[in-house]
Order: C-alpha cells, then structure tokens, then sequence
C-alpha cells in the first residue's frame, strides 16, 4: 500500500495535472476564467480575497523552502534546528490561520450572497470543500507540532527527502512511510486538489497577470477646461466634408 500512496499516486496526480492543464487551455481557452461574482457582492470579496491570497502566497512560499532546501543547506548558513522549526511553526500557523480564515470568508460570501451562490456550480463545491480541507489539515499539522514542542517531528527527515526524491523517479517510499499520521492525511489531500486543479477556477493561478507589474503606465487625460486653439461656440458645430464647407 505505500509503495501505491507514495511511489504512483504522486506521479499519477502529475500526469494528470499537466495533462489536464493542456486540456483545459488548448480546448476550454474562454472557460479559462475565475468567474468572478465581484458584480454581485464586493464588500465581502474585497475583506476576504487579500487575506487568503496573501496567506496562501506565504504558505506556498514557506513549503517551497521546507520540501526543496535540504537540511544540510539551513545548517551550513548557521540556521540552526531549533531557530529553523520556531520560525517554521510561527509564520506558518499565522500564514495557515490568514489562508483559512480568508477562505471561510469567501465560502460564507458564496453560500450568504444569493446571486453568488446561484452562480456557484458543483464543480466550485468540490473545488471549495477539497481546498478548506487541505488547508485544515496543514494547520492542524502545524498546530500538533507546537503542541508537541521539541518532540515534534521534524518532517524535513521524512517528507522532504520523499518529495525531493520523486523528481529524481525513485521514490523514498520508506522515509513517507515513516512520518505520522497527520502529514499522511495532509499530504493525500494535497494529490487530490491538484488533482482537480485543472479542472476547477484554480486554474487561473497559471495565468496570473504578473505583465502588469511591468506595463506601461496609463495616461488619463482631464476633461477639465482648457486652452484651445478656438473660442468655445454655442451650440452644434457643421459636420462635414472639406468640399462641402467650401460650398
């Protein structure tokens, strides 16, 4: 059974990711949207929407740096166990509490707000009940760990040297094997919204418009009076040709 958890389903779930992904934009371009219901309600979307983005955008980051950097790197700069788990375990209950919380806002707005919840489909109720699971599960994770103190499981000996190893197509099915229970569930979660990522509104994370960082600016232009070349004139000016003003 591990060998199935953690030595296929990772790859499966990559296959279909990618797959699904090229699918969807090379089949389902104008279905490529979030569907935005900002016309229908603002003030909640407008609470919610910066909190979750920027909590998951801190999540996303702080996993990056604990599954990729392997432990030795952290120790070499003079990080050392215990200054790299306080700071793991802080920033990433704080960023963990503004994800979910920031998401049960936009859950709440989607199920209170009638046109928003007559504009969800089941697509987006499976979208959103796999995302807050995967989100509780991560927080719970994190808050047995401070619970736990300095016995808690240092998951850079076992999920890290697991998720470094699938890129390199031999899975380290023993060290997954090893972590506890909570990092099972969370990680498991975690295959089956990627899973449904290219399927979902989620898709629209591939296509953030980070050109507008780089744009040019845009020029507004004041209607405000100015000088012209011509003295303002009452009413409607003629409209026409050059040949018929010569006439």
């Amino acid at each position: 059974m591990s060998t199935v958890l953690w030595g296929v389903l990772p790859y499966v779930m990559l296959a279909v990711l990618v797959g699904g992904t090229w699918w969807r934009y090379r089949y389902d371009k104008f279905g490529w949207t979030t569907r935005s219901s900002q016309l229908y309600e603002s003030r909640l979307l407008r609470i919610g929407s910066p909190i979750f983005h920027i909590g998951i955008l801190v999540v996303l980051i702080g996993h990056v740096i604990g599954l990729v950097i392997p432990e030795s790197w952290t120790d070499a700069i003079g990080v050392t166990q215990e200054m790299y788990h306080v700071n793991a375990l802080v920033m990433g209950g704080i960023a963990g509490l503004f994800t979910l919380g920031g998401l049960l806002i936009l859950v709440y707005r989607r199920r209170t707000t009638g046109p928003v919840f007559m504009a969800t489909t089941r697509n987006d109720k499976l979208m959103y009940a796999v995302l807050v699971t995967t989100i509780a599960l991560g927080l719970w994770t994190t808050l047995k760990a401070v619970g736990a103190g300095h016995e808690a499981h240092d998951y850079r000996q076992t999920v890290s040297p697991w998720f470094r190893s699938l890129f390199t197509f031999q899975p380290d099915v023993d060290a997954m094997a090893a972590a506890p229970i909570q990092f099972h569930a969370h990680v498991l979660m975690a295959m089956v919204l990627f899973t449904i990522w290219p399927f979902t509104r989620l898709v629209h994370a591939f296509t953030a418009p980070l050109h507008y960082l780089f744009r040019p600016y845009i020029v507004y232009r004041s209607r405000d009076d100015l000088a012209s070349a011509r003295p303002p004139r009452r009413g409607w000016s003629a409209v026409g040709t050059s040949d018929r003003a010569r006439r």
